[in-house]
């Protein structure tokens, strides 16, 4: 889990995706994903976490619903949803804590 710690302590906005390979609506939103991060360069990050590979820091966080996105900003969870969405929102979630 430190290395949990390590991904979100920044400046800039995380964008955290909890997926499996075998949930259709997770494996939907990489295109997504791959857009936002496309479209945000280095003023956010974007991190695919497999819930499969991550049980225990699923089970932490309390991981129910997938693909489940949160939003982290210098070690603070700014922002959390479970569900498809589309990158245009997301890209505005993030450009909002980017301030």
């Amino acid at each position: 889990m430190s290395k949990f710690g390590d991904l979100i302590n920044l400046k800039i906005p995380v964008l955290l995706d909890f997926y499996t390979e075998w949930n259709e609506q997770s494996t939907a939103m990489h295109a997504v994903l791959e857009d936002v991060a496309a479209a945000m360069g280095d003023k956010a990050k974007v991190i695919k976490i497999d819930v499969d590979k991550n049980q225990e820091l699923a089970e932490a966080l309390r991981i129910k619903g997938l693909p489940t996105l949160m939003i982290y900003k210098e070690n603070e969870m700014v922002w959390r949803q479970s569900g498809e969405m589309d990158a245009n929102s997301l890209i505005s979630l993030l450009q909002d804590h980017s301030a």
